[in-house]
């Protein structure tokens, strides 16, 4: 149950960070407006105060996030950007995310 609550915490967090990255991109790369920061601003705070909901040591959730933040990345690029992935992308993101599996795993002593 851990891993699953973690994970769904976990995809949240990306999907605020990503955004959060996102829209300051459109400013810069797309001409976008610049009101386009200000969501940002909210995105990344929000992305931080969800990284800090977690039982473990900041250092291991660091660690553990980047799996499902790779995985999200491209599930991103595919539905966002419209590109499409590649069976090692595919592999790369369920080796990340094995990996965050099993450092969550490891969290029963600390929760």
């Amino acid at each position: 149950m851990l891993i699953l609550k973690t994970t769904a915490l976990f995809l949240v967090t990306a999907l605020a960070e990503i955004i959060g990255c996102f829209l300051p991109y459109l400013w810069l790369r797309k001409s976008g407006s610049s009101w386009l920061l200000l969501p940002a601003m909210i995105s990344l705070s929000l992305f931080v105060w969800l990284l800090t909901l977690h039982p473990a040591a900041s250092g291991r959730v660091y660690a553990a996030y980047g799996g499902v933040y790779v995985a999200t990345a491209l599930v991103w690029l595919r539905v966002v950007d419209g590109e499409r992935l590649s069976v090692l992308d595919w592999v790369g993101a369920g080796i990340a995310l094995l990996g965050m599996a099993i450092i969550v795993s490891g969290w029963n002593g600390e929760a």
